[in-house]
């Protein structure tokens, strides 16, 4: 490559990146929510040529997307329309390409859509209007209750944690969490993207005795005159801490129920084996099996000698018949 190739693509690469970055853009979320009396903060951010005018001689302009001449937010207050004067006001850095407007006071028919203009005060030409770029607001009429998370049941002397959070899309004034328990509360604030924020309230305490079956409860309260305030409630069950006597009573109560049981059955079964002495007597240092088949044998044996003597006893009443039979013979002769 000779000196004229390389020179001509570098000044084709200074043309062309000059070309590309000196462009106008816009980015805004297409739709918002936002809570009537409260307010509501609109994300936006831009870029335009930078060389041709610098960050603090740029008018930022918001308008009506239909009539560009319904101005809701301008330098010149004279210029807004009646119905926002006084809710509008820029809180980004137009320096640092933040474009974000805040509408305070949200009215039922401020749903817009609202466009974002640029224009260069030195400069009658260059001036821009994203008109494909605007941003429109579904109105909520009724905030929603908080979201509290928290164990179903706590350990009594034991740290508890309780959450307990809103999400909202008015950073600038963001809401406030109460509760209804002592102890010790951190509130964070989070950007969860797409002009959506969560505000977070930490609570940490040390349960006691008296506030078992007892409530816990979290408020929000939101900026602006929303009616009411939403409060959303769980219920503490608080777990004993575990002393000596909470392992002592159950053992023991354990051990005599078991002793009583016990007694019981020996007396039961003692008065059961006196009511048959012949089949069951235990002697020391012999088992119950070898008492029984000592008893059966002695039995038997008694029932044998029984026998044999009988059998004596009508031998003998046969002779002695027999005789008499024999002496009475001998006399009839």
């Amino acid at each position: 490559m000779d000196v004229r190739a390389g020179i001509f693509l570098y000044w084709l690469h200074i043309i062309c990146a000059g070309v590309f970055a000196d462009v106008w853009k816009v980015h805004v979320e297409p739709e918002m929510k936002a809570l009537v009396s409260s307010c509501v903060v609109l994300p936006c951010s831009f870029k335009y040529p930078v060389q041709v005018q610098p960050s603090d001689r740029i008018r930022a302009i918001w308008h009506m997307k239909d009539n560009w001449d319904d101005i809701i937010f301008h330098g010149d207050s004279t210029r807004v329309k009646d119905s926002f004067k006084g809710r509008t006001k820029l809180i980004g850095s137009l320096g640092g390409f933040n474009c974000s407007l805040e509408i305070d006071e949200v009215r039922n028919h401020d749903n817009g859509p609202y466009c974002f203009r640029v224009e260069l005060e030195t400069s009658k030409k260059d001036k821009y209007s994203f008109v494909e770029n605007c941003v429109s607001i579904q109105m909520i009429e009724q905030a929603s209750k908080p979201e509290l998370q928290a164990e179903q049941s706590v350990q009594e002397g034991e740290t508890a944690v309780f959450k307990c959070s809103v999400r909202h899309t008015c950073p600038s004034h963001q809401p406030t969490l109460t509760w209804s328990h002592t102890g010790k509360a951190i509130m964070t604030y989070k950007d969860i993207g797409h002009g959506n924020w969560e505000t977070e309230s930490v609570l940490t305490f040390i349960p006691q005795k008296e506030d078992d079956h007892t409530s816990i409860a979290c408020t929000v309260k939101h900026h602006g005159k929303v009616e009411g305030e939403m409060t959303v409630t769980h219920h503490i069950f608080v777990k004993e801490q575990a002393t000596i006597s909470h392992i002592l009573i159950p053992v023991i109560s354990g051990l005599g129920s078991a002793l009583l049981f016990g007694l019981l059955c020996f007396f039961i079964a003692k008065k059961r084996y006196e009511s048959r002495p012949g089949e069951f007597r235990p002697q020391g240092g012999q088992n119950v099996r070898k008492s029984q088949e000592e008893g059966t044998d002695s039995t038997v044996l008694f029932r044998s000698q029984r026998t044999e003597a009988n059998t004596q006893q009508l031998l003998m009443d046969s002779s002695a018949t027999n005789q008499d039979k024999t002496h009475n013979l001998l006399i009839e002769y």
